[in-house]
């Protein structure tokens, strides 16, 4: 028998289906009760699941199983790209059911029968088609355009999934968290308001730390008394690729935990998956409270098609599996209601096998994407114009005073860094009922640096409010809350803290509307303190100045304001154009330049600037990408950022002293890096120092150098950097980090 299916012979698995199903027909078929012959009659004694229903979920596996091998298929001729499929899973096709059409639902690689069967609740779907166009990396699959293989369809609510082990989960917990805040706050989401949010993992994912993290945020959420209506479904099959997971560990690990209702189910026996699944959304719907769905399940055809199974697994065990399979069972349960035949569900099965070898073969001849510019169309949107214009006209006087009272900013002051941020964010509140903000500390506290203080009592605990210290969690409710229509403004108290979730970002937020075509996004604008040069407190996790994670993620886009001239219009930007196009922002706030009164001496006040009234922010905005330049100087260009802009002003003044003329231009935006405005300065000097306060590996002044040997730059060019260390504590933080005589030796140098 081939191992690759063809389009005229069977599978091995193939073979062994028509064989166990003809076999039925040695069997009796059994009729206890007259009505067992009508559709609507249960499948079973006991089940919920009627003939009718059961027949149609029958159709579901059926078409999953061939989809997988349809896949296999294409992959042997040089037309398939995705070979994970879903065969052994099927049962979850009785999740699907159990479930509202408007239910969103983040699956993971296996949920075939799951897709198949929610399509089937909507007219006018094929969603074989949708399976194998995206196996074919197709442009005319319907979610990511032919750029990846993804359950997902906006008008199914399946929110695609691409993530690492069991990622996914922290937003599958930010939505159910999103749909009963956004009931507290009338506010509107993409769902009904009795929604229930589903999410499937495999038991591997049990083990990873994401997923730990996640359950953990689901018993913390829940005994505070919280709703969150949540399923959670762990698909069991055994296996972790080739390792198998221990017997029973599944239960051990979630089976007994206070808050998270646990129900198992065969899912090899539709009629019993059907029935667990409804009683586990059901409680979640009518409880709002989380439930885990543990369904044993098989796994044929290995991990992937390139999986050997057969290297790590003896062939008695993979042949015993073969009496455990799914599609079998259900047909048994069929022909045993007396309403069906073996040679009737073979013809099925033959029916809708060439329907999806006839969608296969059309999947393989459709084009892929044909250029750079449609693979990264849907990456970063940039309408900072049109954001910032909306934001503008959404500034109402009176949502203002109300939480600003008689003490408007822009008649105080002029403020600090930390004061300019903390005005902001008031307003982004004032005028935008949607947006949130959240994480540790923020709100009784105010953070560590009081940068939130009092919004929580302008604006209340449902939409300022504290969060577990977990930062997977954090960014989890921002992608959840994202997706609900919210704007989430989310802090991470230290940089070195991002670094335990950036996988949040990369793998999760950048990706929706990359592998959505902007049909999902997430916006949110995350709050990070960080860099380095404190005094008097310290050391590594309160000193961190790596910023290449966040600088290598596509589409992201990352702000440091270094002056509180900037501040406010930098985080306005980021929010308007979450809003508008869906953006995903970091801002890395200097923690050193938080509370910064002075420039060059003492009470000299440079380093303080006016807020502006809402009838000056078109005035004064800040488009995404563009730098500011400090001076007209045309003899040296300082380009830095951060704290390298004070460092590297007080440079210049010594500099023009002596009769050097220098401009400073503060990059502001990392990402995307304002090139265009770095090339232009250049000219105009011959002469270029980068400023870096982050690591020479890795650095922001190696994209710098590269933006100019890339424009054909001919001038002279050299840059300082802080060591390739981390940050120590106390005093000797000095010997690796970039300080100010390092930069003044370094220009003159290049002078000479």
């Amino acid at each position: 028998m081939p191992t690759e299916p063809s389009r005229s012979s069977s599978h091995p698995l193939e073979a062994h289906f028509r064989e166990a199903v003809g076999s039925l027909r040695r069997g009796e078929a059994t009729s206890t009760a007259p009505d067992q012959h009508r559709a609507s009659a249960a499948v079973r004694g006991g089940s919920g699941l009627s003939l009718e229903r059961c027949l149609e979920l029958f159709d579901a596996q059926i078409a999953s199983r061939l989809c997988d091998l349809a896949a296999q298929w294409m992959h042997s001729r040089g037309r398939g790209y995705y070979t994970i499929g879903s065969s052994g899973h099927e049962g979850n096709a009785a999740v699907a059911a159990a479930l509202r059409v408007d239910d969103p639902a983040l699956l993971h690689y296996r949920s075939g029968a799951f897709y198949i069967t929610r399509a089937g609740q909507s007219p006018g779907q094929d969603p074989v088609r949708d399976i194998l166009f995206g196996v074919a990396a197709a442009t005319q699959e319907p979610i990511a355009g032919g750029r990846h293989k993804v359950f997902g369809h906006p008008d199914l609510a399946v929110i695609p999934s691409t993530s690492t082990i069991g990622s996914h989960l922290p937003r599958a917990v930010g939505i159910a968290f999103a749909i009963e805040r956004a009931r507290k706050l009338g506010h509107r989401t993409p769902w009904s308001a009795d929604a229930v949010a589903v999410c499937s993992i495999g038991d591997a994912s049990i083990n990873h730390s994401t997923v730990t993290g996640a359950l953990n945020t689901v018993l913390h959420t829940v005994h505070q008394g919280l709703g969150l209506p949540l399923v959670i479904v762990c698909e069991d099959n055994g296996y972790g690729i080739s390792v198998p997971s221990p017997p029973g560990w599944v239960r051990a690990a979630v089976g007994n935990r206070p808050g998270l209702t646990y129900l198992s189910a065969d899912g090899g026996d539709l009629a019993e998956t059907f029935d667990t699944a409804s009683r586990a959304v059901e409680q979640a719907r009518r409880r709002r409270r989380p439930v885990l769905l543990h369904v044993a399940t098989v796994r044929f055809l290995g991990h992937a098609g390139s999986d050997a199974e057969a290297s790590y697994r003896s062939a008695k065990a993979i042949a015993a599996d073969y009496d455990r399979d799914p599609l079998v069972r259900t047909a048994a349960m069929l022909v045993a209601s007396g309403r069906h035949t073996p040679t009737d569900l073979l013809d099925r099965y033959d029916r809708t096998r060439e329907h999806v070898w006839s969608v296969a073969e059309k999947a393989m001849a459709s084009p892929t994407i044909g250029s750079r510019a449609e693979v990264i169309a849907p990456l970063a949107p940039r309408r900072s114009r049109q954001a910032a214009s909306g934001a503008i006209e959404a500034a109402s006087p009176g949502r203002r005073s109300t939480a600003f009272g008689d003490r408007l900013p822009e008649y105080q002051g002029p403020f600090t860094l930390a004061q300019t941020i903390k005005a902001g964010l008031t307003d982004a509140l004032a005028l935008d009922p949607a947006a949130l903000v959240f994480g540790q500390d923020v709100a009784a506290k105010g953070g560590v640096y009081g940068l939130t203080r009092g919004l929580q009592r302008a604006f209340g605990p449902a939409r300022v409010f504290d969060t577990l210290l977990d930062e997977q969690a954090i960014l989890g409710l921002a992608l959840g809350t994202g997706l609900a229509g919210f704007l989430p403004i989310p802090e991470i108290q230290y940089l070195a803290y991002l670094h335990n979730a950036e996988d949040q970002l990369r793998g999760e937020a950048a990706t929706m509307q990359f592998f959505s075509q902007g049909a999902y996004r997430n916006p949110m604008v995350v709050r990070v303190a960080g860099l380095a040069y404190q005094k008097g407190f310290g050391g590594h996790f309160h000193n961190d100045n790596s910023l290449a994670v966040l600088r290598d993620i596509p589409g992201l886009v990352l702000a440091v304001p270094a002056h509180p001239r900037d501040a406010a219009p930098m985080l306005r930007s980021c929010l308007a154009t979450a809003r508008v196009d869906g953006t995903v922002s970091v801002m890395v706030e200097p923690i050193a330049l938080y509370h910064a009164r002075d420039l060059h001496g003492p009470e000299d006040e440079a380093w303080l600037w006016p807020y502006a009234a809402p009838d000056k922010w078109a005035q004064e905005h800040v488009e995404i990408g563009r730098a500011r330049v400090h001076g007209s100087g045309r003899d040296l260009l300082i380009v830095t950022f951060g704290n390298g802009l004070p460092m590297s002003l007080r440079v210049a003044k010594r500099l023009g002293a002596t009769g050097i003329a220098v401009r400073v231009l503060d990059l502001r935006w990392l990402a995307p890096l304002p090139v265009t405005d770095i090339v232009r300065e250049a000219e105009t000097t011959d002469r270029v120092l980068i400023v870096d306060e982050t690591r020479c590996s890795g650095g922001t002044s190696e994209a710098v150098i590269a933006g100019l040997v890339d424009s054909g730059y001919t001038g002279r060019l050299a840059r300082v950097c802080s060591s390739d260390s981390f940050v120590p504590l106390g005093p000797a933080a000095a010997h690796v980090l970039l300080g100010e005589a390092e930069i003044e030796t370094a220009a003159r140098r290049l002078l000479r």
